[in-house]
């Protein structure tokens, strides 16, 4: 079921389907409405999407609908099949948490390479760009609220926002100590004498740790030979 794992676009699709049958246009205009935030949106992007789920056979044309002096435009509806797939792939997504491996912990991974100053410069970029596009989400929240969108249909969103505030927040934080210096970095002694290893390795085993003794790996000369006495005495 390529085109429900693999497209959040075609999700939203099965999932206003869900509610009724509609057409395109319909779709593109509440998808912006209530996904907007979540997932890209635009006609030609949706008009594929429903493409690629007519022919998985999830969704199938119904009729088409004219409004006005508008072009007919044809109207679809869910499958019993799309309906199955659409489901089980929700309660996936709610169960288990996804390995995503987004990019940027990798980058706080790797931050130490470049020089301090310009790793803290760096994050508060990344705080400024997080905090234009909370004001982003709280414009469209309003928007959202203005035009009488359900909570329950605006959780996704919600879930968003609490997120990226909280990664603002940590990133306050870790831009701080990093200015301070109360995140040691990569040029400092401690840091150098954890990557150096050597002798002063603690893990590293002591020189004689793991060779026995000479007398204690060799027999004693009494313990390994018959006395001369034993020797002589006749059996």
């Amino acid at each position: 079921m390529p085109a429900v794992t693999s497209s959040p676009l075609a999700l939203t699709v099965l999932g206003l389907l869900a509610e009724r049958p509609m057409h395109p246009y319909e779709m593109t205009q509440l998808a912006r409405t209530r996904r907007g935030t979540l997932v890209k949106v635009s006609p030609g992007t949706l008009y594929h999407s429903v493409g690629r789920l007519e022919g998985d056979g999830f969704v199938r044309a119904v009729g088409t609908d004219r409004s006005g002096n508008r072009p007919e435009r044809t109207v679809y509806e869910i499958t019993d099949a799309g309906r199955t797939a659409f489901l089980e792939r929700v309660a996936a997504i709610l169960e288990t948490p996804a390995d995503e491996f987004p990019q940027f912990p990798l980058g706080l991974a790797e931050a130490h390479n470049l020089p301090k100053d310009e790793a803290a410069a760096l994050v508060r970029r990344r705080i400024a760009a997080l905090e234009a596009t909370l004001a982003e989400l709280d414009v469209a929240a309003a928007g959202a609220v203005r035009a009488g969108v359900p909570e329950l249909f605006r959780l996704g969103s919600e879930h968003r926002r609490v997120v990226l505030a909280a990664e603002a927040r940590w990133l306050h934080t870790l831009a701080g100590r990093i200015e301070s210096g109360d995140l040691p970095w990569l040029d400092s002694p401690a840091v150098q004498d954890a990557i150096g290893g050597g002798a002063d390795d603690p893990t590293a085993p002591a020189e004689n740790a793991s060779a026995p003794t000479e007398n204690a790996s060799a027999p004693t000369e009494n313990a390994s030979a018959l006395t001369e006495n034993e020797a002589e005495d006749p059996a």
